[in-house]
């Protein structure tokens, strides 16, 4: 059975860090703590009486003062794995924690989970391919040396780093090392932590050039284990869930994300919040649970995205037009047909080829594999198609040599409506008004990642309400955008109804229309 030393770097809150360690030793497991030296000394002493006594917990040998970005948090990890080695010579797992960390699965899970799991769980992708690196420095932090801290010395910082880009004074990645790049909550076997601690040792070349590296904590550890350890027994993942905002800034965890966090396929998460008082007293008293049930859905980056999203949609910065220089050509007729039951708008685009011969495209700025022309590799991309969007069409106006296109577009895509719409050119849409039953919406939920087979029945019912008003804000930020020459079929209006959309969009007769609006299954699911 598998048991675990928690390595746990903290510098604040000892009252937090006394419960984490009590709650979990409590099941079995150990406990070594580095606290920051630079943190006030009468919370330590708090630490140390209230734990001295718990013969699973034990303390870094040695206290070093820790700053962001700088070595001292790759080196005071090394001091804490070092004397939990020691300390716990039963230990099979070491486990890397902040004091922000909690167990968000029982201790009877994880030690099942890791018994299961015979591999290392640390993030490590190559660091020059790789984009896990957003913003800001890259090659920069390997190829000079960094001596002062960013935050706390950010003169010094930036005037040693300009100094030697004029001077000239680059170095080399040792050459037999890898750089790999990745978060630093791993989770790493015994006989991997002794194989690094031995590499320490051995290569003073790789710990000096580590020392001068900035933000090694990022970088250390994901790539010596990756030099002492087979790629096989290496799982570039880390067990701790954890997210981040579009600024750069970690999600803090509340009250009222118990369910979800459970739900994810992860034994930690950070950060929960200090304020998160019900919270951290139900994870606390899972961790020590027995029997409890597990059901993962994994849904919890993609449902994040999709709520945070939906209050800055047409609010973020300004609306994003690339090719306002450029128009269709004025003589031009573009026709849109709007639908979010894309089943539904193929269906009434194939009806349209059947009854005239205007070209029609499906989505082609919602999905890859939509059919189109080769257009010289302006069409390969979504992300070319978007940015391009007025040449695109363009150019399929020119292929298929006709003045009047049909395409399909999702109600979300309001900028690309409103873009298209503001075109020398004639704009003409047809909005397709669906139903969504509660079965439709589940599935749409699985479809776009919001939502796994494992969901609990609770979480879709607090998810379903936000998803189809969702859907009805699309439709009616249409409607408030006013378009000249817009129509709109329904589900549930009858044929007739919807031929006079159809006409009044398309510009054919009464009898064609008919033809198109009468089929019996266009809005079937």
């Amino acid at each position: 059975m598998a048991k675990i030393a928690y390595i746990l770097l903290c510098h604040k809150d000892p009252d937090a860090i006394i419960k984490q360690a009590e709650r979990l030793t409590a099941a079995g497991d150990c406990m070594s703590i580095h606290f920051d030296a630079s943190a006030k000394s009468e919370h330590f002493k708090t630490i140390r009486a209230a734990l001295d006594d718990n013969p699973n917990v034990t303390f870094s040998h040695k206290r070093i003062k820790c700053g962001w970005g700088e070595w001292s948090l790759v080196q005071a990890t090394l001091y804490a794995v070092e004397s939990a080695i020691k300390a716990f010579p039963r230990a099979t797992h070491f486990y890397m924690l902040s004091g922000d960390c909690m167990a968000i699965k029982s201790a009877e899970y994880t030690h099942q989970f890791l018994d299961d799991n015979d591999a290392d769980f640390i993030e490590s992708f190559d660091y020059f391919e790789s984009d896990w690196i957003k913003t800001g420095m890259k090659e920069e932090r390997l190829i000079y040396r960094h001596f002062f801290n960013e935050r706390t010395r950010k003169w010094l910082f930036y005037a040693s780093y300009h100094l030697q880009q004029r001077l000239g004074l680059t170095r080399e990645v040792p050459s037999d090392i890898q750089i790999q790049i990745g978060s630093q909550w791993w989770c790493l076997r015994r006989r991997t932590v002794e194989w690094v601690l031995e590499f320490t040792k051995k290569r003073r070349d790789v710990m000096r050039f580590f020392r001068t590296t900035w933000i090694p904590d990022e970088t250390f550890f994901q790539t010596v284990v990756r030099h002492v350890v087979p790629e096989t027994e290496i799982r570039s993942r880390t067990l701790t869930f954890l997210m981040f905002t579009d600024y750069g800034m970690p999600v803090v965890f509340y009250d009222d994300h118990y369910d979800l966090l459970l739900s994810q396929d992860f034994l930690f998460a950070r950060k929960i919040s200090p304020e998160a008082f019900d919270l951290k007293r139900r994870l606390g008293l899972l961790y020590a649970a027995k029997g409890v049930p597990f059901q993962i859905s994994n849904e919890g980056r993609s449902l994040f995205k999709f709520l945070s999203g939906r209050g800055r949609i047409g609010r973020r910065f300004a609306t994003r037009f690339w090719e306002t220089e450029s128009t269709l050509g004025r003589e031009r007729e573009l026709m849109i047909v709007i639908c979010k039951k894309w089943h539904v708008a193929k269906r009434v685009l194939e009806r349209i080829r059947q009854v005239t011969n205007v070209p029609a495209i499906e989505y082609l700025f919602n999905e890859e594999n939509t059919p189109l022309p080769d257009l010289g590799g302006i069409q390969k991309t979504l992300g070319k198609r978007t940015r391009h969007r007025r040449a695109l069409m363009r150019m399929l106006f020119d292929y298929y040599e006709t003045d009047r296109l049909i395409v399909c577009m999702d109600p979300g895509e309001l900028d690309l409506l409103q873009d298209f719409a503001g075109d020398r050119s004639v704009t003409r849409m047809l909005e397709i008004q669906c139903k969504f039953t509660d079965d439709y919406l589940v599935g749409h939920a699985m479809r776009v990642g919001l939502a796994g087979e494992q969901t609990s029945s609770e979480t879709l019912e607090r998810l379903l309400p936000t998803i189809r008003n969702d859907m009805v804000f699309e439709s009616d930020r249409i409607r408030d955008a006013e378009f000249e020459n817009l129509s709109r079929m329904r589900e549930g209006a009858t044929v007739e109804e919807n031929a006079r959309a159809l006409t009044a969009f398309l510009g054919i007769g009464e009898d064609q229309s008919q033809k198109v609006a009468s089929a019996h299954y266009l809005f079937a699911d």
